[in-house]
């Protein structure tokens, strides 16, 4: 690809790719890589959870749950493998691909006969890939230069959501926690740092988050 087209590719992934929250990334990004890749009909994004579950997001068509649920059961195909093994995986012709024999099936009968996996992000309590779809036999047989933009534009995106999202949470927290706080002062006409230090005992005799124990005053209280 000639330095023109992915200059020009890199200026259509950052305007398609606008910032915003997890959720809005994700679909972003998945419909970014049906505008921008060649070939590319349908995609999906792979989740692979520290406690293995595995999980879909930000479909193009709502039949890929379907596929991506064929592949999880089987921990078979393109987009487990991309999750599970943090790797690239393509598949232009499923039907011949002996890694996938099960799987295909699935695909085939679906009108899929390529796929393409790539590994988006490796964090500490999760992986993800991007899952590539194509109808016509032979697509990305080789992504090269265009599918590692891809990948570095999207992983940027991804990485300020987190921010975004891990900054709303501590803001939520700050704010559930002092509502708790303000609670307790106003019971047991305590100053606002021994109403902190009783909810800090709380949570440490009770070996709970102060979060949590301040969500749980604040219902009772309501309640």
């Amino acid at each position: 690809m000639n330095e023109d087209r992915l200059l020009n590719l890199a200026q259509r992934l950052g305007k398609s790719l606008t910032p915003g929250d997890l959720d809005h990334t994700l679909s972003r990004i998945t419909a970014a890589a049906v505008e921008a890749l060649p070939e590319t009909d349908y995609a999906s994004i792979t989740i692979l959870h520290a406690d293995g579950r595995l999980e879909t997001a930000a479909p193009t068509d709502e039949f890929l749950l379907t596929l991506d649920e064929a592949q999880y059961d089987l921990r078979e195909g393109p987009c487990y493998e991309a999750a599970a093994d943090a790797v690239h995986v393509a598949s232009p012709d499923l039907a011949r691909d002996e890694r996938f024999p099960r799987y295909a099936v699935s695909a085939l009968a679906a009108g899929v006969h390529a796929q393409a996996g790539l590994s988006l992000f490796n964090a500490p309590k999760s992986r993800g890939a991007l899952n590539l779809y194509a109808k016509q036999v032979g697509a990305f047989r080789d992504l090269g230069t265009l599918g590692v933009l891809f990948q570095h534009q999207a992983a940027m995106a991804i990485d300020y959501a987190r921010e975004i999202q891990n900054l709303r949470e501590a803001v939520n927290t700050r704010t559930t926690i002092g509502t708790a706080v303000g609670i307790v002062m106003e019971r047991y006409h305590l100053t606002d740092d021994r109403a902190f230090a009783f909810l800090t005992r709380l949570s440490q005799d009770g070996n709970i988050k102060l979060r949590e124990v301040a969500k749980r005053l604040i219902a009772t209280t309501r309640g």
